[in-house]
């Protein structure tokens, strides 16, 4: 595959975000009809936990550069967003685990699910950072 163009990496970030909350409310709505209330709302959060980071991610790692920018502003921009990404993962998890009444099962189950929706997008759109140039 060749380069992979900087809105064409943004369109593959948005498509990924939508199939991670796509596959976490289908995972939330099975678990609340199996197990109840607990379990599909549990199931929810950990999926958003998932889409948020990568949300976050994209939000951070996807900015704006000017035409001919050094790719390293762009691979230092994909770094930051992954280290913000693991932030607010982290924090999230912590915050939710504290507050809230959860079915830990549900939450780590789909996210965990959310993440491997994650990796497989990446894997299908063969989005790497070696690929991807400045506009």
């Amino acid at each position: 595959m060749g380069m992979l163009g900087f809105s064409t990496a943004q369109r593959e970030a948005l498509l990924i975000i939508a199939a991670q909350a796509a596959v976490a409310l289908v995972l939330a709505l099975l678990c609340w009809l199996a197990f109840g209330d607990l379990a599909g709302q549990s199931a929810l959060i950990g999926g958003g936990i998932g889409t948020l980071g990568s949300l976050v991610q994209a939000s951070f790692g996807m900015r704006r550069l000017p035409p001919g920018a050094d790719p390293r502003l762009l691979l230092g921009g994909l770094y930051r967003g992954e280290a913000m990404k693991v932030a607010v993962t982290v924090l999230a998890f912590v915050w939710v685990l504290r507050a809230k009444r959860v079915a830990p099962a549900e939450l780590f189950c789909v996210y965990a699910a959310s993440f491997v929706v994650y990796l497989l997008a990446l894997a299908r759109s063969g989005v790497s950072g070696s690929k991807l140039r400045a506009p």
